[in-house]
């Protein structure tokens, strides 16, 4: 073999394998192949960091393939992604298949095109040291801040939880949005606006058009006073003035810019966005999909000139050349663009077709000309009012330059036409309404918001957008839901035909969709970190972090000293934090205390999530506990609402009849006469109790108002459907067929373990032989719970001093400091 090529993924080495001839051979290291050891932190603090890596258990029989192929061949070329994580990978690679990095060919492309491929092996580099160690930097610190913030958690607040540098600064951004949102109190006024109709000469009426008032008014009264001086007013035009205007378009797209578009106009998630593009970029269809940069080449604003006068005419094309803000940009080259500006749409699945679409409109737009606009502005006068005026407003779109390919605001018109009109026109009042409006809180984060505030804060990079985000919500820290507005009341008076009517509105306010919502467990994580490590969860020192990373990248500083420098601030905050009491750490908020007992009462975070403790335990006193319902938070929970939880359990009284119920095998379900039924609040929502291990949920009814009768229709719901779900059982074995969520399936009550059922089976044409042999052959039962969590490693991080601040010789360019993958 002459050439191995080694590429991060299969589908990429799929691509670049036909562009390259007989004389290369390209495989693919599946992402990293090495991480920092499993084996306690994976640095050694005392000697200048310096990281213990080993080979990924699923990556071995790989690696030892491509050790292999490597001796085989003459010269082995290293392509990973051209950013940091990507040049981590070459190294790690050279390193796991002894490869001497000094002379080892390192090629980069920002795309997958025979011409990137052909340029980029013509003029091959080495590795870059100092990507590697910035990279490496971050890797080491992360794993730092996480292995000894987590630990802390655990003994302070929960087990289980976790903190990291870039991930806590996030959920605070949103537990932080939330609170403001909860403070927020709504500012009421009333906004006037309506119709008018120009009047012709010959006192005919033109087409209506939308006016209003530009200030609003504070109270109903003030809008009542002002329609009845409407009601008896001459309108006609005061003043009409036209003046053109230009729109341009936007910047082709950042990482960043794409994942929020891609958000707003498709609907996609951060992390869809990112996998759906990945797969773009490895097909050779758009350029590399990790970048802060909104530069174009030379050659692709040549190619998207040709195709747009070539589609559009000469007058459509402007060239551009953008430059990005951020002055430490360096993840990539290029913005994201289409490798061939030609094609318009692309083969594939749905949504690959949608976001390539986007692509392919925003960069073609970046080098399209201006729309040229008329915008029209016309203030109206009011004969019994003269210091008053109403104001229309309208646009023409004269040339709609890039707006042929990419609608900014994602309307289908742009135009808002009025009527033809001159000064001292009379004008026809059609209707006026003063509507109560209410100001708006700050609005909740949601995925792409997110993204673009840490975008600004110079918090994470490209990289590191998606993967955070989909961190906060797999630790439980933040929910992304749909949320149902609460109805409200709005007044609304109306003029029209010289009267004015008066009416209340019941409306749907404050709905949300796809927003990020942070859980009890954020709020008390973020209250802690804040006051003990706020220095680790500043906005401004993030973003320092960050900056000192991209030095690193340039060789501006010793990743080691950088380091070095966090830690000997960082770890005696972790000392002083060990010693601090739960409460201290913020688990318990005091509520008050009960008025009839005088026990304290206190809101608390548990294994469940959140409850509510009256008593502290003294004289051997047991407290008493009840969950918090759902919708209720621990950070505005009142001492009224505390109090309601402890009515439950609730007994509602006896069962007024026997009810059973008769599975398909003969089983009977039953409950007797005069069973009591209690309502009761459990870690995972309100349920009835009707016998010893026999429950019910409560769905649809309050607990602590449901009645008797209510319970009732519940209760026999539930025997109901328990007979129903056995279709089979076996005489004396613990296999029975039941009917699930997907239709039947075989089950043995004793193991849990369960086997599937074909659709088109019919589950009484199966023996038991069948059935057990199915179950044999099945995987075991999924652990939940604590089981199904790894347990945490129980050493920590040794309570050393620092390392010395005296900086240590650096290591020569061709044993480069080690570098940790993501």
């Amino acid at each position: 073999m002459k050439n191995l090529v080694i590429v991060e993924s299969p589908a990429k080495a799929k691509t670049i394998e036909q562009y390259l001839g007989k004389d290369f051979t390209v495989r693919s290291s599946y992402g990293h192949i090495r991480d920092l050891s499993k084996k306690g932190m994976g640095i050694d603090l005392a000697n200048r960091f310096e990281p213990s890596y080993e080979i990924s258990s699923d990556k071995k029989k790989n690696v030892t393939e491509l050790r292999k192929l490597a001796k085989e061949a003459d010269a082995v070329w290293l392509a990973t992604d051209e950013d940091r994580e990507g040049e981590a990978i070459a190294w790690h690679l050279a390193e796991a298949l002894k490869l001497n990095v000094a002379d080892t060919k390192r090629i980069v492309f920002h795309e997958i095109t025979k011409d990137a491929i052909t340029k980029a092996v013509a003029h091959p580099r080495t590795v870059d040291l100092n990507l590697v160690n910035a990279q490496q930097a971050r890797r080491i610190l992360d794993r730092v801040v996480g292995f000894e913030l987590s630990p802390i958690l655990w003994k302070k607040i929960r087990t289980g939880l976790s903190a990291g540098r870039v991930q806590s600064v996030a959920v605070r951004l949103i537990v932080e949005r939330e609170r403001e949102v909860e403070a927020f109190n709504a500012q009421i006024s009333y906004k006037v606006q309506g119709q008018l109709q120009p009047i012709g000469e010959q006192g005919e009426l033109g087409e209506a058009f939308n006016v209003k008032r530009v200030a609003s008014f504070e109270t109903e009264q003030q809008a009542q006073t002002y329609l009845e001086a409407l009601a008896k007013s001459t309108l006609a035009v005061k003043n009409l003035e036209q003046k053109p205007a230009k729109r341009a378009p936007k910047a082709p797209f950042t990482t960043s810019t794409l994942q929020q578009e891609a958000s707003q106009k498709l609907g996609f998630s951060v992390k869809q966005t990112m996998v759906i593009a990945q797969r773009l970029y490895e097909s050779g269809k758009i350029t590399y999909m990790r970048t802060d940069s909104v530069n174009l080449s030379e050659t692709a604003i040549a190619q998207a000139k040709q195709v747009i006068e070539s589609d559009f005419g000469a007058k459509y094309s402007y060239s551009r050349r953008f430059k990005t803000k951020q002055a430490d940009a360096q993840e990539a080259h290029e913005a994201i663009r289409p490798t061939d500006f030609s094609v318009r749409e692309v083969n594939g699945e749905r949504n690959e077709q949608r976001l390539y679409q986007l692509i392919w409109r925003r960069t073609m737009a970046s080098q399209m000309a201006e729309a040229e606009l008329l915008r029209t502005t016309v203030d109206i006068s009011l004969s019994e009012m003269a210091q008053e005026s109403l104001q229309a407003k309208g646009e023409m779109v004269t040339f709609d330059g890039f707006l042929k390919v990419y609608n900014l605001d994602g309307s289908k018109d742009d135009d808002v036409l009025l009527p033809a009109m001159q000064v001292g026109q009379a004008l026809n009042l059609v209707e006026m309404v003063a509507k109560q409006s209410f100001s708006r809180p700050p609005a909740r984060y949601n995925e792409a918001s997110l993204v673009r505030t840490l975008e600004e804060m110079g918090i994470g990079r490209p990289s590191t957008y998606a993967p955070t985000i989909d961190t906060i919500q797999q630790r439980g820290y933040v929910v992304k839901e749909d949320r149902e507005g609460t109805p409200r009341e709005a007044r609304q008076l109306t003029l029209s035909g010289g009267k004015i009517e008066t009416e209340t509105l019941s409306e749907m306010a404050g709905a949300e969709k796809n927003k990020l919502f942070p859980t009890d467990i954020a709020g008390i994580v973020n209250d802690f970190l804040v006051k003990n490590f706020g220095e680790v969860l500043d906005y401004k020192f993030t973003a320092k972090v960050e900056a000192e990373f991209d030095e690193i990248a340039l060789g501006d500083q010793a990743w080691q000293d950088m380091l070095e420098s966090f830690y000997t601030k960082f770890h005696p905050k972790v000392e002083v934090a060990e010693t601090l009491s739960r409460e201290e750490a913020g688990q318990a908020r005091s509520l008050g205390d009960d008025p009839k007992t005088g026990k304290p009462v206190f809101v608390k975070i548990g294994r469940f999530g959140p409850y509510v403790q009256l008593g502290e335990g003294e004289d051997d006193e047991k407290p008493t506990f009840a969950s918090l319902r759902p919708g209720q938070k621990m950070d505005t929970l009142k001492l009224d609402d505390a109090m309601e939880l402890f009515k439950l359990p609730r007994t509602l009284g006896e069962m007024p009849e026997s009810f059973s119920a008769k599975a398909a095998d003969g089983t009977e379900f039953n409950i007797e006469k005069g069973q009591t039924l209690i309502a009761k609040q459990g870690p995972f929502g309100p349920y009835l109790e009707y016998g010893e291990k026999l429950f019910a949920p409560i769905k649809g009814y309050d607990p602590l108002s449901i009645t008797l009768d209510e319970a009732v229709v519940l209760v026999e719901a539930k025997i109901q459907a328990d007979a129903d779900k056995i279709v089979r059982s076996f005489a004396g074995t613990d296999v029975k067929i039941l009917n699930g969520r997907w239709g039947p399936y075989i089950t043995d009550t004793s193991t849990k373990v369960n086997a599937k059922i074909a659709k088109t089976e019919d589950p009484n044409d199966l023996t038991l032989e069948e059935c057990q042999k199915r179950l044999a052959e099945a995987p075991p039962p999924k652990k939940r719970g604590r089981a199904a969590a790894k347990k945490p490693a129980a050493k920590k991080a040794p309570a050393k001093k620092a390392p010395a601040k005296k900086p240590a010789a650096k290591k020569p360019a061709s044993k480069p400091a080690k570098k940790a993958s993501k």
